[in-house]
Order: structure tokens, then sequence, then C-alpha cells
């Protein structure tokens, strides 16, 4: 296959998956190793792709993948992660769950929890929740974000600010090497950090993908959460900086 033609398709598998190695593209298209590290060295120089080890990420910007290729993306990662983080949810509690395919894994994981009450913006959480009769389940309402069951603005805001829930599960879009949580959209930033603000305990979810991206809208610091639950273990200047800040790290896989 040409380059005119490979060039197309390794956008097209990164756009899907958000990520592309070396190795799998060398397989998909029968070519070398150095075909595909030529092929990504040049998409990144055009400005279509960021070369990371081992392979590229689409580049940073201003637009989120999109939902189902998000959900499909690391999806053993999340479910460990997620595994790890209801394991750190007691019974008999309150909890809030906010938009991301990672904290619909952890709802996934809370489906034998008794007695608890769950709060969400996440319409595919309350669907996944509504099977646990040991859990009642509360919608905050808002503006409908068709793209992935999110509720976000005004309305959402209010109705958070009526509670003061045991703990929080929130995602992010990316996160800075400094610690910083990042999204895309501005109205679910607003929203993330009235859900922290009336939480107890904030836990973040978020697998090593986010640590290879970058979005425009600062939704807080990991130095503002109770614990981060991921997969990989942080760069050892994070690591320390956590630990300064009283900020727990889970790592799912044992690493670190």
């Amino acid at each position: 296959m040409s380059v005119t033609l490979r060039h197309p398709e390794i956008l097209e598998i990164a756009r899907r998956d958000g990520k592309v190695t070396v190795e799998k593209l060398a397989e998909h298209f029968g070519v070398t190793l150095q075909t595909i590290r030529r092929d990504l060295s040049e998409l990144a120089e055009s400005g279509r792709l960021e070369r990371v080890h081992g392979g590229a990420i689409l580049p940073s910007g201003t637009t989120n993948v999109g939902y189902e290729h998000r959900r499909d993306l690391h999806s053993a990662e999340k479910h460990a992660i997620a595994r790890l983080c209801a394991a750190a949810i007691p019974n008999d509690c309150s909890v809030f769950i906010n938009i991301g395919t990672s904290t619909e894994a952890v709802a996934m994981e809370l489906l034998h929890h008794r007695n608890l009450m769950v709060l969400t913006n996440n319409m595919n959480v309350a669907h996944i929740l509504r099977a646990n009769p040991g859990c009642e389940v509360v919608v905050t309402g808002g503006s409908l974000r068709r793209a992935d069951g999110g509720l976000i603005g005004a309305l959402t805001i209010e109705t958070i600010r009526k509670f003061k829930f045991d703990f929080a599960v929130i995602g992010c879009s990316a996160m800075d090497e400094d610690g910083d949580l990042l999204d895309f959209d501005i109205q679910e930033v607003g929203v993330s950090q009235t859900i922290i603000s009336r939480s107890r305990r904030t836990y973040l979810v978020a697998d090593h993908w986010k640590f290879l991206r970058s979005a425009p809208a600062r939704i807080a610091s990991l130095a503002d959460l109770d614990a981060f639950f991921t997969d990989c273990a942080l760069p050892e200047d994070l690591t320390r900086k956590c630990a300064e800040w009283g900020t727990e790290v889970h790592v799912a896989n044992g690493a670190g």
C-alpha cells in the first residue's frame, strides 16, 4: 500500500483508538517498522499526529475523541481501575458519579453494593445502576449532551449544591505533569468543580492515556482530591507532590 493510502487509514485508526503503535501498524499494513516510523514522523511534522514512545496519538487540541471510541479505549485498564475504586467505597453511603467512561465502569462495579444513594449527571450511570435494587438513584437534571448522555449547565450545578455527599467519583479528559486535571467542555468543568466542593471525599479515576493528552480548561489539581485511581505508576516528581498534598495514589496493576 502506498504512503498516500496508508496515511489516511493511520489517521482513521488514531481517531478510532486514540493512539496508534508502530508494531501494530506494521503488522496491519504488512510493512517494516522503519516504514511506519517514517509515516508517523511525516504525520507529526504536518501536525496531524503527535509522536509518543512506541507510536503516536491525536494532537492536543480543543476537541475530545468521540464517546463511542473513548468507551472502548483501554477498556481492560478502566475496569481494573474501577474495581479498585469501588472497593474503596463502602455500603451505606452517598456517592456522586459524574460524566465519563471510567466513571461508568465504577458504576458497574457498584452493582452489588448495598444501601447506596447515587447522585449523577450521567444518564448512562443511572441506566447501569437501576439494576441494583439496593441503590437509590438521583439524577441532577440539566441540559442533555447527546454525544455521551451527560447533563450539564446551571440547573445541574444548582441541583448538586443541594447535597453534601460522602464520596464523589470524577474523571477528566487530560492531566498535566504538574497534576492539573483538564477538560474540553467549560460547562462540564463548572459541574466538576461543584461536585468537588460538595463531597467529603473525592476520587479521580483516569488511565495512563490521560497523561498523553492535553485539554484547554482546568478543573482542579490532584492536591484538591483525596485519592487517584489509575493503571500506571506516576512520574517520580508527581508521586512526591501527591505525598506532600496527602493525595492517595492507587495503581490497579500494582506498579509502583
